[in-house]
């Protein structure tokens, strides 16, 4: 199945046969890793909201010093996703994998309460570390829950419950900032807690054990096996516009800093920026998936980034209206609802069972190394050229890498 093909199948349904498809989607497993996710990104998006401006106003970290320690969690997380997605496959247990992710990040959150930049930086490796473990595992689990034909859904069902997290998040540490002397180390404090408990969740509710075994005649799940996956061509053209993508897409830190400069926000509202991007995600995850299981992924995922396009336009813009940051905010939300699940949908539909989370983490892994060597690019960029001129590069890139994007994934007769 291409990302340009429709997933849905052709012809009429009747109400009573619509209605159990959207039962059989919302499987007991999409629920339960929903929870977990929903729980984790609570505790990982309390840090994220104040990260940047604790690093940047707090220990006076230059934005290219920014943007290097950004690039390096990203690429921990990418480097770390392939091998999360090969060993859940080799072991043929992806509740395993994912759970040790789950825990890793669990565990390093007290290492945050040090204070320094070197144990700030490793915390952030290590829990990057765990988050590439247990990503491509949760995927290929969703994916296998439910029919191919519904994937879009409920990927777009998870991505709304683990959103609802990352809008949660935000609000925590905001209030937190607002109640508690320690301030930061609050934050971070009840961050490993809430961790925690996602850990629990998993362990509790979500269906695991190992995989039925591969027939001996379908080989084993190898690094070979998962490179060869790439000789497909529809997924070598995912793989390859992912990080086509990715090298012009602006981390969410940054764009979050752009906001605040570029619209004049006050800095004490800036842990509550999150929230714009994930209410907007949260409400348009699901129709989203839904739409891209009915028209087509390749429309859906294109219209995504054209969306993003708008957002930095409208910041190299910067005309003084009082609407601008919630108009950004919103695009890049809609820019996520309209990417995030469709793109392992999209996978999930040309990749064997037994390859899987291999090829989700595949071209996850891809992805999520163009986006580092964006991070490192931009905050070079900015700290050379200003704010402005860096944005306008990375618009101007992304305008061109979606044009090419655009003619790599029209449909073609090809079955390769």
């Amino acid at each position: 199945m291409y990302l340009a093909d429709r997933s849905a199948p052709q012809g009429t349904t009747t109400a009573q046969e619509r209605l159990r498809g959207t039962a059989r989607a919302v499987s007991p497993t999409v629920l339960a890793l929903g929870t977990v996710s929903l729980v984790t990104d609570v505790s990982t998006e309390m840090v994220t909201a104040v990260l940047p401006l604790y690093l940047v106003m707090g220990l006076g970290l230059s934005p290219l010093g920014f943007g290097m320690l950004d690039g390096v969690q990203n690429g921990v997380s990418a480097l770390v996703q392939l091998t999360g997605g090969h060993l859940a496959d080799r072991v043929r247990d992806h509740k395993l994998i994912a759970g040790i992710g789950y825990g890793l990040s669990a565990l390093v959150k007290p290492l945050l309460l040090v204070g320094n930049l070197g144990a700030l930086g490793a915390a952030l490796a290590l829990d990057r570390t765990g988050k590439g473990l247990r990503t491509a595992p949760r995927d290929a689990l969703i994916s296998l829950s439910v029919p191919p034909e519904r994937q879009g859904r409920a990927f777009g069902l998870h991505r709304a419950m683990d959103t609802t997290g990352a809008l949660l998040g935000p609000i925590v540490a905001f209030l937190i900032l607002g109640v508690a002397a320690g301030g930061y180390d609050a934050v971070f404090a009840v961050s490993g807690c809430v961790a925690a408990l996602g850990v629990l969740v998993l362990l509790l509710f979500v269906p695991g054990g190992r995989n039925a075994p591969v027939p001996p005649q379908e080989g084993r799940a190898d690094l070979r096996a998962a490179f060869g996956l790439l000789r497909a061509r529809r997924l070598r053209m995912l793989f390859g516009c992912a990080v086509l993508l990715g090298l012009t897409t602006v981390s969410d830190a940054f764009l979050y800093l752009l906001v605040q400069r570029r619209t004049g926000v006050a800095e004490q509202f800036f842990p509550l920026l999150p929230l714009g991007t994930a209410a907007v995600f949260l409400l348009l995850a699901l129709p989203a998936g839904r739409l891209a299981d009915r028209i087509g992924r390749r429309w859906v995922f294109l219209g995504g980034h054209a969306g993003l396009l708008l957002a930095y336009a409208l910041l190299l813009w910067a005309p003084q209206v009082p609407a601008l940051p919630y108009l950004v905010l919103a695009l890049h939300g809609a820019f996520y609802a309209a990417t995030d699940g469709v793109l392992p949908a999209a996978v999930a539909a040309v990749v064997p069972e037994r390859l899987r989370a291999s090829g989700i983490a595949l071209v996850g892994t891809g992805q999520a190394l163009a986006r580092l060597c964006c991070s490192l690019a931009f905050g070079a960029a900015w700290a050379a050229w200003g704010d402005g001129p860096a944005l306008a590069a990375a618009a101007v890139g992304l305008a061109c890498c979606a044009a090419v994007a655009g003619v790599a994934l029209r449909p073609t007769g090809d079955a390769r």
